[in-house]
């Protein structure tokens, strides 16, 4: 605080309550990291997806494509054997794509990786064309019922055009912890 800031506080209100010594201030950051000498950042392990621009979750999905290079077939295969193809893109969320579609492919934690209620079953063909899963999706799939060797969590599955002609089926049922029957909405 400057001294003639520090006059005028100090006769505005209680002298006693702005008097402060130079040796009681607090140090910046700065000069606290030229002390310790912290030269370098701590190496953060998890990396962050930053979007662009203000898109709610799932609203990527509900994008066309720009041009015919980014489409990626795929067919959702429903409880009952009804086979639905659509047309994804290049970097679609396999679980938004099927909210978009009107597919019953429910994702109550809407990506979070809090649930397994996005488990689908990914044909053998496609299956190793996947990444491997991270131990977080392995963990929801422990939860998930009616688990095979096929089964992944649609929300973790982004499209790319190695995944050009994507089957996957939806289990007979899910497990959400919610509220049974609950069908979560964008917001």
């Amino acid at each position: 605080m400057s001294a003639p800031m520090l006059q005028f506080f100090s006769k505005r209100f209680c002298s006693k309550c702005f008097k402060i010594a130079q040796s009681q201030r607090v140090p910046s950051i700065f000069k606290f990291a030229e002390q310790t000498k912290m030269t370098t950042t701590p190496k953060i392990s998890r990396h962050f997806h930053v979007s662009a621009g203000p898109l709610r979750h799932g609203d990527y999905e509900y994008k066309d494509p720009k041009s015919e290079d980014e489409v990626v077939n795929i067919t959702y295969i429903d409880r009952n054997g009804v086979k639905k193809p659509v047309k994804g893109k290049v970097g679609d969320n396999l679980m938004y794509l099927a909210h978009r579609y009107d597919i019953e492919l429910e994702g109550a934690c809407e990506a979070s990786l809090a649930c397994s209620t996005c488990h689908v079953y990914v044909h053998n063909n496609y299956f190793d064309k996947l990444q491997e899963p991270e131990e977080e999706e392995e963990d929801m799939l422990d939860m998930a019922v009616f688990l095979k060797e096929n089964s992944r969590l649609g929300c973790q599955i982004i499209l790319s055009k190695e995944l050009e002609g994507l089957e996957v089926t939806l289990p007979q049922a899910t497990r959400n912890f919610y509220v049974d029957g609950h069908v979560p909405q964008p917001h």
